[in-house]
């Protein structure tokens, strides 16, 4: 479930307790459906689990593929360590061999900083998104909280 999702999720509740019929006699109480408030809730918890659960896979996904590039680029640098000793006897030869290897791992390197830049930027993006959603969930929460004891105040409670 997407932000808007768990946004028309905590809209309904609003428009659950907005809508329940107060008590007779106490006006800052309302006669809520529980079992349809408890059920917006559990859909509002079970969302963000999943979403949690979206991010850390995320971020497995990105560091097995910062694995790999550095696997690879190892086995690159040694294949090419390896050639350079196997073809070169000569000091020039082994010159130009150590650079091209230096110049891989350089590459490499380059290579995993922007992809754990990505993938922290990525994971940045999802705990923002997530934390938005929190936010704006607290918030409702927070005012309904609010008119319900302003209207409790109102009544003399």
């Amino acid at each position: 479930m997407d932000e808007t999702g768990v946004l028309n999720l905590v809209e309904e509740l609003s428009v659950l307790i907005e809508d329940s019929k107060p008590v007779f006699g106490k006006n800052g109480l309302r006669q809520v459906d529980a079992q349809a408030a408890f059920e917006i809730l559990d859909e509002i918890r079970d969302t963000f689990p999943s979403e949690f659960a979206q991010a850390r896979q995320v971020i497995r996904e990105r560091q097995a593929l910062l694995d790999e590039a550095e696997a690879q680029a190892s086995r690159l640098i040694e294949d090419a360590r390896s050639q350079a000793i196997t073809i070169a006897s000569e000091q020039e030869i082994v010159r130009i061999s150590q650079q091209q290897a230096d110049t891989i791992m350089a590459e490499a390197r380059e290579l995993e900083r922007q992809t754990r830049a990505g993938a922290e930027d990525f994971a940045d993006e999802v705990f923002s998104h997530v934390e938005q959603s929190l936010d704006t969930a607290l918030s409702s929460v927070r005012r309904c909280r609010d008119r319900l004891n302003a209207n409790s105040l109102n009544q003399g409670r």
